[in-house]
């Protein structure tokens, strides 16, 4: 589960809501499958990413096998942090005993209450559990409630209701029950590349006390800088655009070279593997590379042959 042998007295943990009450707006990477993993987390910390989630874990087969545990979360001693670990579930001991087991080596969770892709609605978890709101709030209770550091912090993710008053509902069950802060992805479940309603994340926003964090189409800073004076929100949160451009939070407008040295460098180090260290490169070098350039990277199978292109080409 973690990248080092890693004590947890050796941990630097971090209270994320240090970073809400900066008085700056929070820059975060999303959860995202396959991607938000320990080496790309660690390339966005360096261009001015402050918070960073996990992929989406399932929380009952974390629970129940080691061999998900050390698959699907790793982490290092310090420069890691602050780290939430998302998790899909459906019943609060599950989501508790998840929760207790990376406890020591995170800075908090997130419950997936946003994922609209059929297997996750059919199995009871994702964007299923906007329309019960009691369910959400008991599972926010009981790890309040059995994880005893009070820096730990338990947040939500969530899509909107076409009936905006349901979501503003759930967002108050859920804040009254101690969650830390939400997130919200301004489309409803049906809705894929529609316009995102930040009118509605407005409006969440001023029905709160705590933190608001919006979600939903920003690629660039400045889209960023938009959506805050847009929406009020505490924090903005990325998927996409930081895939497209590790380097955005830090103001570059498309992946600068030094940027993919550092992906290759932190890849290697990490033992990142092909599949993954490739796609990254292919995201990366969209907006730089021609249609003939990426008929040619797009198809290299190797690390090797991916080095001996990007040293020839780029001098990286």
């Amino acid at each position: 589960m973690i990248g080092d042998t890693v004590e947890t007295k050796q941990c630097q943990l971090k209270d994320p809501m240090d970073l809400f009450h900066s008085g700056q707006v929070v820059k975060i990477c999303a959860p995202m499958v396959r991607y938000s993993k320990l080496s790309f987390r660690t390339l966005v910390r360096k261009y001015g990413c402050d918070l960073c989630y996990t992929p989406m874990i399932v929380a009952a087969d974390f629970v129940r096998s080691a061999k998900a545990r050390d698959s699907e979360f790793t982490t290092n001693k310090v420069g890691d942090h602050p780290v939430i670990v998302q998790f899909a579930a459906k019943e609060a001991q599950v989501l508790c005993d998840a929760a207790r087991i990376v406890c020591p080596f995170a800075d908090g969770i997130d419950l997936n209450c946003g994922c609209p892709q059929r297997w996750a609605m059919s199995e009871g978890y994702g964007a299923c559990l906007i329309n019960k709101p009691e369910l959400v709030r008991d599972m926010v209770r009981h790890v309040r409630n059995q994880i005893d550091n009070p820096r730990f912090s338990v947040s939500i993710k969530i899509r909107i209701h076409e009936d905006l008053k349901r979501t503003v509902d759930l967002c108050q069950k859920a804040e009254a029950t101690g969650v830390s802060w939400i997130t919200v992805h301004g489309r409803s479940v049906e809705e894929r590349h529609q316009p995102v309603h930040y009118d509605a994340i407005k409006i969440i926003k001023q029905s709160m006390s705590i933190p608001i964090v919006a979600n939903g189409d920003i690629k660039t800073l400045k889209d960023a800088e938009n959506v805050h004076l847009l929406t009020g929100a505490d924090g903005i949160m990325v998927a996409r655009g930081l895939l497209a451009n590790p380097a955005m939070f830090a103001g570059y407008e498309e992946t600068p070279l030094k940027c993919i040295q550092d992906w290759v460098d932190i890849a290697l180090e990490h033992g990142t593997p092909f599949t993954c260290f490739h796609h990254h490169l292919m995201y990366m070098m969209e907006r730089i590379t021609s249609k003939q350039e990426k008929k040619v990277f797009n198809v290299l199978s190797s690390t090797s042959a991916v080095l001996d292109y990007l040293n020839y080409h780029y001098g990286v």
